[in-house]
């Protein structure tokens, strides 16, 4: 494996100097995007997408056609892992994912097995080689999971939920059975970003969508650890060259410090903190993801500019450790020009910044 073309997203992560702050999109390749939703009407559903090796290759580098991304993710979902344990994943419109066999019954929970990656999400595997073959070292690959913590939430609801209150009573009642459930989904996770490392995936990306629904002792114990057992067992460097790892807690604002202890090399931040203020909390300990507010993409060109150009203000007089995201996935509902004029604001001041500083 040699470094990409531009390896500028993976330099950042590294917290080694770049010539201006790379910038990728959480959902980049999605509902947004009228190419997508025509990949997507081919396929015939969401799920006959991602299991496509070709098509989830074909909607992954759709977003790369269109803008100036310094990194492609790879397209898939993160309740692929639940659904290869054998809990049923389907998709119903206007309610979103839900499960079968949800896990209600302590045989169930008592049952559950980590997947083997190579045999049950071979497509996925299958997808991550397809997609860096035909992104030919132009740009760094993204592998991805969901926490153990979050696939839970939809392992134990069945689906999303606005009160998580069958999780919720499971955790505070049976916290035996759900650190079962977060165990075994660790191990899963583990083992499936170690499948995508070893299919080509140059960085990895855990999303711990709902841990910010936890309170801060639970947190400590339900969330904080299992992220920290997945970041300390992943491959560190494949073919000569180091994979980094970045941890993106929604709503984890309160325990930066936390997080940046369990040795991932970067932090994904929402649009709830000031990214000044989170610098200042961790130090160079990691590097930083983030965290314009997607709804800022509603707006005029010139102001997305202007609200671009305020996050690489407040994050501060550097050149390192800084990849330029949302706070979260990018909208369905927002016109792709908008995308291009804050990709466009993100490369040009960050490169304005850096001759300031010098």
């Amino acid at each position: 494996m040699t470094r990409p073309c531009n390896d500028t997203f993976l330099r950042a992560l590294l917290k080694e100097p770049t010539e201006y702050t790379p910038v990728w999109l959480m959902r980049q390749a999605g509902r947004y995007l009228p190419e997508y939703c025509e990949t997507r009407r081919r396929a015939g559903s969401f799920l006959q997408l991602c299991k496509s090796p070709a098509m989830a290759c074909e909607v992954t580098l759709q977003p790369l056609t269109r803008y100036n991304l310094d990194a492609a993710i790879l397209f898939s979902d993160i309740l692929t892992v639940p659904d290869a344990m054998g809990l049923g994943l389907y998709f119903t419109d206007g309610e979103g994912p839900r499960f079968e066999r949800p896990l209600r019954e302590e045989w169930a929970i008592r049952d559950l097995t980590a997947p083997d990656p190579w045999d049950h999400l071979r497509y996925v595997m299958d997808a991550v080689a397809e997609i860096r073959r035909a992104l030919n070292n132009t740009v760094p690959l993204i592998g991805f999971s969901g926490s153990p913590y979050t696939l839970a939430c939809y392992m134990v609801e069945g689906g999303a939920s606005s009160d998580y209150r069958r999780i919720k009573g499971m955790l505070y009642d049976r916290p035996d059975l759900l650190h079962r459930i977060l165990s075994v989904t660790a191990d899963a996770v583990s083992a499936y970003l170690n499948a995508q490392i070893e299919s080509g995936a140059q960085a990895v990306m855990i999303f711990d969508s709902w841990g910010g629904s936890l309170s801060a002792a639970a947190y400590q114990e339900f969330s904080l650890p299992y992220l920290r057992r997945i970041v300390g067992s992943l491959i560190r460097k494949r073919a000569g060259e180091y994979v980094p790892s970045i941890v993106f807690t929604k709503g984890g604002g309160l325990w930066l410090e936390s997080i940046a202890d369990i040795g991932c090399d970067a932090i994904g931040l929402d649009w709830m903190i000031d990214i000044g203020d989170a610098r200042r909390r961790v130090g160079q300990r990691v590097a930083l993801q983030g965290n314009l507010d997607p709804g800022v993409l509603f707006a005029s060109p010139d102001r997305i500019a202007a609200e671009a150009r305020s996050v690489l203000d407040s994050y501060g007089p550097y050149n390192t450790g800084h990849v330029f995201n949302l706070g979260h996935g990018i909208s369905q509902f927002t016109p792709p020009e908008n995308v291009a004029a804050l990709v466009d604001a993100v490369h040009t001041h960050s490169r304005l910044l850096r001759i300031k500083n010098e």
